[in-house]
């Protein structure tokens, strides 16, 4: 054999050996993202729980399975339940969970997946759990109060759900009542909405006729007020003539000439150009 034919399957060899090595490095590593938890395999027995990053494995034995720890959400279509005055309502209801990083090693030994896990926790206790919360609620009250009515269905779900699982949120998303009921609904709200409008009417009225009583008893007010100052003034100025009169009466009675020179005063100086037969000429005196 030749040196060259030597060299040849020896170069081979290494190729292939360096290709084995290559591709079990390629086998021996692993990458684990944010809002991920890896459960390590060995031969099939948990070995740790690896951290997102970077990480190491041996190739054919060990094997690693990736479960989220994000947020996840289910939306049921369809679900039905009777109300406490046996309304039948067809609903769409969601339920957001998420897993603890602490409990993925639980969480693959029992349920394997979180789709098992989802079946096995949460999808059979959402039926049970919502037709015992809807039966305590009227038709009416379940759409009036829904708050309250989601909120005690979610504490009813977080309560019967035991197991690695955190339920971060329960919603009713839509509720539907037979078209019928829907129908009566709708006519009772416009004639509560029809009731609540007379009464704010009149109230506005009541308000109106108070503002219109107020308005003329002040007004009538003002007139009084008027008339007092204005029979006040008469009564003044009827006690100023009189004082007046009184006053000069009085002056006439300690002064008698006062009557003879105001007539004095008054008189042009003038006899009258006719009189009457036997009548006598009017004298005043201007001495005493």
């Amino acid at each position: 054999m030749t040196p060259e034919k030597k060299v040849a399957p020896r170069s081979l060899q290494i190729i292939i050996s360096a290709l084995v090595v290559l591709f079990l490095l390629f086998l021996s590593y692993y990458t684990i993202n944010e809002g991920e938890r890896g459960v390590l395999l060995r031969y099939g027995k948990i070995v740790k729980v690896a951290d997102p990053g970077l990480g190491f494995k041996i190739p054919f034995i060990e094997r690693i399975e990736k479960i989220s720890t994000r947020n996840q959400a289910l939306v049921y279509e369809g679900v039905q339940a009777y109300s406490r005055d046996q309304q039948p309502a067809t609903m769409k209801v969601s339920v957001s969970f998420h897993l603890q990083p602490s409990d993925i090693a639980a969480v693959y030994a029992t349920y394997n997946t979180i789709d098992a896990l989802k079946e096995r926790l949460i999808i059979r206790q959402l039926p049970t759990q919502l037709e015992n919360v809807f039966g305590q609620y009227t038709a009416i009250s379940a759409v009036q109060d829904r708050t309250r009515l989601v909120q005690d269905l979610q504490n009813a779900i977080r309560k019967a759900i035991v197991g690695p699982v955190i339920i971060d949120s329960v919603q009713i998303e839509n509720i539907d009542f037979s078209d019928a009921y829907e129908k009566s609904i709708e006519d009772r709200m416009k004639a509560e909405v029809a009731i609540a409008t007379r009464r704010q009417n009149l109230e506005t009225e009541k308000i109106q006729a108070q503002i219109a009583v107020t308005q003329a008893q002040a007004e009538a007010d003002s007139r009084l007020a008027a008339a007092k100052a204005e029979a006040e003034s008469i009564r003044l100025k009827g006690a100023a003539e009189a004082e007046v009169i009184r006053l000069r009466g009085q002056s006439i009675r300690e002064n008698p000439a006062l009557i003879e020179l105001t007539t004095a005063e008054k008189w042009d100086g003038k006899l009258p150009q006719t009189m009457l037969p036997n009548a006598t000429v009017p004298f005043i005196s201007t001495t005493r």
